[in-house]
């Protein structure tokens, strides 16, 4: 199920055309349109967003934090959207693509010039379902929801039930939102939803403990394939116990812009190192004061095989300007402690 959803994906977006769009920002506009796609209105990747934002608007600068269906459409959409330089994604949505483009040009084409700006945390994959699902393998013969078609929900939920072998009743590609309500009402006995722990989401009073929970990922295989972890006991109000489960790693992708080619790229290009700026040298800040999930993130764990853009590379080194008045004191730190991370980032990413 999931290659042939996938390759109608792919075909999609190959038959839309992957165009960058080269015009700059209208002459109205007194400032340089920067976005970032994100997801919905209860997952970890818009608070990350936000996160972000807030430090780009203390520097004077707006980073508009956009929604989205989550990974597809935020990789297509710094592929193809203007004034888009950075998504959100999960880095096995970027290594599905990958896989296909080894042999076939024209997906090779479709991910040529993606790059990572950096790796973020891991997200779990969380499956709330009726009390009778006691395993994934449990689905087999249920409805579930999987996620919407542009998410890395549904891709991740349909590799699951492909590598499980497992075959529901029925499969419903709706969002987080109404695979919620459509479970709290006996519509559906369990849904998919990959995000950071803890989200919003999960936090809904109406949840009932005795009849429902999070279903545990401890098969061997899936623990081979994805990032064995748990979420811990608490964590949302109607969970007692510790519960193990699978992660993905999500990654902060960019666009490998040449500042020399023309206006939009160069500014482009500066808004990607200024992000990478404040996100390097203002990450404790970030860990401190955003979403728990910054105290999960270790900025030199690169996905295998991915490069990082050569534009937020310089973002990172120590002769970075930016100009910053709110933060003027505080946006280049050389500290000891500084140089040695500097180090270790640039050891994994070369730069």
């Amino acid at each position: 199920m999931a290659m042939a959803v996938m390759m109608k994906w792919l075909q999609r977006v190959l038959g839309t055309g992957i165009l960058l769009v080269l015009g700059v920002a209208s002459a109205q506009a007194q400032e340089f349109e920067k976005n970032i796609l994100t997801g919905s209105s209860t997952g970890t990747y818009i608070q990350f967003g936000n996160d972000i934002a807030g430090l780009m608007a203390e520097c004077g600068q707006t980073l508009n934090v956009v929604e989205s269906a989550g990974s597809l459409e935020n990789f297509l959409g710094v592929r193809k959207r203007r004034a888009t330089q950075f998504g959100i994604v999960q880095s096995d949505v970027l290594e599905y693509l990958k896989t296909y483009s080894a042999n076939d040009p024209a997906i090779a084409r479709a991910v040529a010039g993606v790059r990572i700006s950096f790796p973020l945390y891991n997200e779990e994959v969380h499956l709330l379902a009726s009390r009778d699902v006691a395993s994934p393998a449990d689905l087999a013969g249920k409805r579930v929801a999987i996620g919407v078609q542009d998410s890395g929900t549904f891709l991740t939920a349909s590799l699951i039930l492909d590598l499980l072998g497992v075959a529901p009743a029925e499969v419903l590609p709706i969002g987080p939102n109404e695979s919620m309500e459509q479970l709290l009402a006996g519509q559906i006995d369990g849904f998919f939803y990959v995000a950071g722990a803890p989200t919003k989401l999960f936090l809904d009073p109406q949840i009932d403990a005795e009849r429902f929970h999070l279903v545990p990922f401890d098969d061997p295989l899936l623990q081979s394939v994805y990032v064995p972890t748990e979420i811990p006991s608490g964590t949302y109000p109607f969970q007692a116990d510790a519960t193990p489960v699978v992660a993905v790693k999500a990654v902060l992708m960019t666009y490998e812009y040449e500042p020399r080619r023309n206006a939009y790229h160069q500014a482009s290009c500066k808004a990607v190192s200024d992000v990478s700026h404040l996100i390097f040298t203002r990450f404790s800040e970030l860990q401190q004061s955003g979403h728990p999930k910054w105290k999960q993130v270790d900025l030199s764990d690169i996905p295998p095989g991915w490069d990082i853009a050569q534009c937020a590379n310089a973002g990172i080194t120590a002769n970075y300007s930016m100009s910053c008045p709110a933060r003027a004191a505080e946006t280049v730190p050389d500290s000891e402690a500084n140089s040695a991370y500097r180090q270790r980032i640039c050891s994994v990413i070369g730069c």
